[in-house]
């Protein structure tokens, strides 16, 4: 397996491990998310001045127009997929927002990548184990607001990565420092403008987890995530992309005890095997040229 399949891989699992952080975490979601960017590029700067490294100014202004709006981007899809918690079911919310790897291989063709009916047809599959994982099929309110937000948080999300497709040479670093600052700067203006920072709930402890989500789950996480982002096709980043609904389900059911049934198992079967199916079928092609 290579090194960029490891690291989305990583990505993926730690982004599934971020709910049970964030439910001890008494504030607001956009909040959550503020930190999220700030401790992100914080901790990000620290690991590049403990290892010597600089910013690439060059690289940066070359791709800063991109890097910029991809970051606006991030900012963006949080808001939204927050506030499609708030007007829908999280299940309902997490349908519409995992079309976005359907979005991505849709689009893979401006990329210069073939659409194959095998890698079109794997995310389908995916798609379908989404929905059970979901628990949609066991009843559910819709509400067509939530579900236009929760669509809207999958374009964004999409578009984060399709974008980081597009950009030239640049490193992970300097590719995730200014995407996550520019996050920050989307989601200030919201924070105020809604319920404020909240911070007069907050104890040693939910600092504590707050500073877990900002380091681990934002500024490694998505270091990780952006680095393979750019050395995988758009089809093999997006079926992994459904590992990450599939580890918070385990998770659940494991660490905080919420049942299992039948449908989410099938669902977790499925995203698991497509992408599985995915990234053999990529080294036999590979094999093969």
């Amino acid at each position: 397996m290579k090194k960029a399949t490891v690291s989305m891989l990583i990505a993926m699992t730690v982004f599934g491990t971020v709910g049970i952080f964030v439910r001890g975490i008494p504030l607001p979601s956009a909040t959550i998310a503020f930190a999220r960017g700030v401790l992100g590029v914080a901790v990000l700067l620290c690991v590049m001045a403990l290892t010597g490294k600089r910013l690439d100014k060059g690289s940066i202004r070359q791709n800063l127009p991109l890097l910029l709006l991809s970051g606006a981007a991030i900012g963006g899809n949080w808001i939204l997929l927050f506030e499609a918690y708030r007007h829908t079911t999280v299940a309902v919310a997490t349908v519409c927002y995992y079309l976005a790897p359907m979005f991505l291989i849709l689009a893979s063709p401006l990329l210069g990548e073939r659409l194959t009916g095998k890698k079109l047809g794997l995310s389908a599959l995916a798609l379908v184990g989404m929905v059970f994982v979901s628990g949609v099929l066991q009843g559910g309110e819709f509400n067509l607001k939530g579900i236009a937000l929760g669509v809207g948080a999958a374009v964004l999300y999409g578009s984060v990565m399709f974008m980081n497709k597009k950009l030239g040479a640049i490193s992970a670093y300097d590719k995730t420092v200014v995407q996550l600052s520019a996050a920050a700067v989307v989601i200030l203006p919201y924070c105020l403008l809604t319920r404020g920072f909240a911070l007069e709930q907050m104890t040693p402890v939910s600092y504590l987890l707050l500073a877990v989500v900002g380091i681990v789950h934002t500024g490694l996480a998505y270091w990780l995530y952006f680095g393979a982002l750019g050395r995988l096709s758009s089809q093999s980043a997006a079926i992994l992309s459904y590992l990450d609904p599939v580890v918070a389900i385990l998770l659940s059911a494991v660490v905080l005890r919420e049942t299992m049934g039948w449908q989410e198992a099938v669902g977790a079967a499925l995203i698991l095997g497509s992408a599985l199916c995915s990234e053999l079928s990529g080294k036999k092609v590979a094999k093969k040229g």
